[in-house]
């Protein structure tokens, strides 16, 4: 038989203690507040320590960067076209009253000059795109410890380079391993709890069941990401029959908003992981997944969303209606489907703060495993969230209307930019129906005073 010497039985005593006292306190200081929804306070201490050693290191490198005459930033774009709110007609007035002598009025229906402005218009769309850059990460205005973040990082010092070094051993030996062991014990308690919660009868007490192991497995994911929520006018909270709608930056953003509340999800079936935790889901609580073959049926999609709005006992539908992940920067088109059905809105805004780490998930350039390790060796997930009051349909607004107003409402609490833009430009070619609209108005204005000639 095989007798452990006494050295190796020491060592493996220290490892059994060691073990037990790193599971005692994950147990204490993460999972225990999780499932009671309390903090200690003790990402926030890490987020303002974090605050100062940025402070301190770009101040460094911007210090050293002046010795050595070397660019610290990529020159920021934004703005350096000035743009006035003027439509086609008055700017090609503007074009032909500065660059003839004849009256406007006696002006041909089409003059050489006319090219000028779609010349201009199409030069300042190369240099200043205002949609292709909303689906790459925004450039900070100051180094965080991760290199990803400053494309013309140089050495600098020794002391910063000692300091970059160790946040890699910290990000990856110790924030990594931990985060890990977090998100796999939240996605398991997860899948076992709201399997076992669906062998219950229906009733108050199953759906208190559901309702609280949903958040206490959404509050371990959340801190799986050491991420940091302000939450904002908590009062104007979704309500059951009502569709929750926010902007979209990443997959998280789903974590983010289910730690807080509790809601009905909305997607496509799948397999593997996903398709084991949307099963066991659907068991505890009423989430809508479509197969495959039904997500492209629109009135089919519409028919089950109605049906499920019109039972006020069934959860608030939770639904990102840009469609796409866009960089945090703007509020891109809202598909209307999700505004056609008749049911109260709630609008929430959320932001995130790229210092700590970007939450942009760029699906053209990463895949979701890359992207998750991206997130997970962040130093943090730092965002506010906002909830707006509820808003309905108006009895002269069409859905258009009504998804462009609740997208207004957002863009201005998130501070972000309100464009028209589709968000499947990311993929696509630009519809033939931008271009002809742009066509019909250039029409219109010669018509209209080919018109007006005509009749004078």
């Amino acid at each position: 038989m095989f007798l452990l010497l006494p050295f190796d039985s020491l060592i493996v005593s220290l490892l059994g203690i060691s073990l037990t006292v790193v599971f005692t306190l994950l147990l204490v200081f993460i999972i225990a507040p999780a499932i009671f929804g309390v903090s200690f306070g003790i990402r926030k201490l890490y987020m303002k320590t974090l605050l100062k050693i940025f402070a301190w290191a770009t101040l460094r490198m911007e210090r050293g960067a002046k010795e050595k005459n070397h660019q610290l930033y990529k020159p920021y774009t934004n703005g350096i076209i000035a743009k006035d709110p003027t439509s086609l007609e008055e700017e090609i007035k503007e074009i032909r009253r500065s660059g003839s002598s004849k009256a406007l009025d006696n002006t041909p229906e089409f003059e050489l000059s006319d090219i000028f402005y779609f010349c201009r218009k199409g030069m300042e769309t190369i240099m200043d795109d205002e949609v292709t850059k909303r689906f790459s990460a925004e450039e900070l205005e100051s180094w965080n410890l991760l290199s990803r973040t400053n494309y013309n990082f140089q050495y600098i010092s020794l002391r910063l380079t000692v300091l970059w070094g160790l946040g890699v051993l910290i990000r990856y030996c110790f924030l990594l391993p931990l985060r890990i062991a977090l998100a796999f014990t939240g996605i398991s308690l997860l899948v076992v709890g709201t399997t076992v919660v669906g062998y219950l009868p229906n009733g108050r007490f199953k759906e208190f069941l559901s309702k609280h192991v949903h958040l206490m497995c959404y509050r371990i994911c959340v801190r799986a990401l050491t991420a940091i929520i302000t939450y904002h006018d908590r009062k104007n909270r979704p309500r059951n029959g009502g569709i929750c709608v926010a902007n979209h930056t990443s997959p998280i953003d789903v974590i983010i908003l289910a730690s807080d509340g509790y809601y009905a999800m909305v997607g496509q079936v799948h397999g593997g992981l996903m398709g084991v935790i949307q099963r066991a889901m659907v068991k505890a609580c009423p989430h809508v997944w479509f197969e495959r073959s039904e997500v492209k049926d629109r009135h089919l999609v519409a028919k089950r969303l109605t049906e499920h709005v019109q039972d006020k006992s069934k959860l608030p539908i939770l639904i990102f209606p840009e469609g796409t992940c866009i960089n945090n920067t703007s509020v891109m088109m809202f598909k209307k489907g999700s505004f056609e059905i008749g049911a109260t809105v709630y609008p929430v805004a959320i932001k995130y703060d790229p210092q700590f780490g970007d939450a942009f998930w760029n699906s053209s350039k990463y895949g979701m495993v890359t992207y998750l390790l991206r997130m997970m060796t962040s130093w943090a997930i730092v965002c506010s969230v906002w909830y707006l009051p509820p808003m309905t349909r108006e009895a002269e607004e069409d859905a258009v209307q009504f998804a462009n107003r609740v997208k207004s409402a957002i863009a201005r609490q998130g501070g972000l930019v309100d464009l028209l833009w589709d968000g499947g430009l990311k993929r696509e070619k630009v519809k033939d129906t931008f271009k002809e609209e742009q066509q019909k108005l250039y029409s219109k204005m010669i018509v209209g005073n080919h018109e007006d000639r005509s009749r004078s």
